[in-house]
C-alpha cells in the first residue's frame, strides 16, 4: 500500500515517540510524508506541529523549549500547542499578525508515547487494558526504523504459516510447516482472532514461557486495529502472559517507525527486562531480514475468499479486505494493497 497516496490514513492515531525523548527538546518526524515537530508544553503533555516556520520556514525542530512553548531557532518566533505565535521577540504582542501561525495536530500520551493525528480520526487510539492494569509491567523493548510497509508488518503479525521457516532459529518448528487454526471475529475498527500454535521452547526460553518442556503451547487471542497497529496475546501452560502491543507507524510509502511495548504478569525476578528484550529481539531480528525483502506496493487480489496454500491466510486477507473497504468508502481512487 502507498500510505502517502491514501488521505484517509491521515485518520488514525500514531505512536510517534516515546515521551522520555522529548525531554530535552523538541524533536522533529515525518509521519505520512508530514514534517512534525513534537515537544512537551508546560504540563508535560505532548504537543505537534508543522516543523515549518511560518516567518522564514526555517525548521521548527532546529529551535528549542521555553516555558513549554516552541521557539523557533531562526528568529526566536514562540509558538503554544495550537500553533498560535505568541511572541516575536522584535516586536510588542500587540503588533503579532493575526495570521502569525503554524498547523497544529492532535496530540496525546498513551503508554509512554506520543500519539498524533495528523486530520480528525475516525478511531480511538487502541486500548490495551493491561496497560492500566496493575497487575502487568509495561516494557519498552523496541523503537526503530524498518524498511518495509505497515501493510506488510501487519500480515506478518498475524501469519501463522511463516513461524515454522523465518523462526525456525528461535521458536518455530521447521519439520511441522501445516499452520494451525485461526478464528476470527470482526470488529468496526479491525478484528480478534484466536489460536493455539506449539513452539520449540530452547533452554534460552524457559524463564520466558515459564516452562522448561521442549515444546510448550502459546494461547493466541490477538487482535488487529486498523490500519497498522494490533495486540499479540499469548498465554502459557504456566500461566505467564506475554503481551505485545506494536504500532507500525507509516512514515513514507517504503519505511515505518515501529514501537513495541511488551506487558507480563510476572516481575524482574521471575524473568529481567534484559532476558525479555533479547528474546524478543532475536525474534524481531528475523521478521525484520524477511519483510525488509519485500515490496511495499504488491497488488493484491482481495477477492480471492481463500488462498491456496494456507489457512492462516485468513487474517491477511481480512486486513486487505477491510482495509479496501476504507479506502473505497473514502473516495481514494487507486489502491495498491
Amino acid at each position: 500500500m502507498l500510505v502517502t497516496k491514501q488521505p484517509v490514513l491521515r485518520r488514525f492515531w500514531y505512536a510517534i515517540m516515546p515521551l522520555d525523548r522529548l525531554r530535552d527538546g523538541p524533536k522533529p518526524f515525518t509521519l505520512l510524508g508530514e514534517k512534525i515537530v513534537l515537544w512537551l508544553d508546560a504540563e508535560g503533555k505532548p504537543a505537534a506541529v508543522r516543523d515549518r516556520c511560518c516567518h522564514r520556514t526555517a525548521r521548527l525542530s532546529k529551535g528549542f523549549c521555553e516555558n513549554g512553548r516552541l521557539v523557533c531557532g531562526y528568529h526566536g518566533w514562540t509558538f503554544d500547542r495550537t500553533g498560535r505565535c505568541v511572541r516575536i521577540p522584535q516586536s510588542t504582542e500587540a503588533m503579532i499578525p493575526a495570521g502569525a501561525k503554524v498547523d497544529a495536530f492532535r496530540c496525546e500520551e498513551r503508554y509512554g508515547y506520543a500519539w498524533v493525528a495528523l486530520e480528525e480520526p475516525l478511531a480511538d487510539i487502541p486500548s490495551v487494558p493491561e496497560g492500566a492494569d496493575p497487575k502487568f509491567r509495561r516494557i519498552h523493548q523496541f523503537y526503530e526504523l524498518w524498511q518495509c510497509g505497515g501493510m506488510r508488518f501487519m500480515e506478518n503479525s498475524f501469519d501463522n504459516s511463516h513461524f515454522s521457516f523465518v523462526h525456525k532459529g528461535t521458536f518455530g518448528q521447521f519439520d511441522q510447516p501445516k499452520p494451525s487454526k485461526y478464528e476470527l471475529w470482526p470488529t468496526d475498527w479491525g478484528f480478534e482472532s484466536e489460536s493455539i500454535v506449539p513452539v520449540n521452547n530452547p533452554p534460552g526460553a524457559h524463564r520466558v514461557t515459564g516452562d522448561t518442556h521442549p515444546v510448550t503451547t502459546r494461547h493466541l487471542r490477538n487482535k488487529w486495529y486498523m490500519p497498522f497497529c494490533r495486540t499479540f496475546h499469548a498465554t502459557y501452560p504456566s500461566g505467564l502472559q506475554h503481551i505485545i502491543f506494536n504500532c507500525a507507524t507509516p512514515i513514507d510509502d517504503n519505511s515505518v517507525q515501529l514501537a513495541q511495548i511488551l506487558f507480563r504478569n510476572d516481575d524482574e525476578a521471575s524473568c529481567s527486562t534484559a532476558e525479555l528484550v533479547a528474546w524478543d529481539r532475536a525474534i524481531l531480528a528475523e521478521d525484520r531480514d524477511i519483510l525488509e525483502a519485500t515490496d511495499a506496493d504488491a497488488c493484491i487480489d482481495t477477492r480471492r475468499r481463500v488462498e491456496f496454500h494456507m489457512e492462516s491466510d485468513k487474517p491477511g486477507l481480512l486486513i486487505r479486505k477491510k482495509l479496501m473497504e476504507l479506502l473505497e468508502a473514502h473516495g481514494e481512487a487507486e489502491v495498491h494493497l
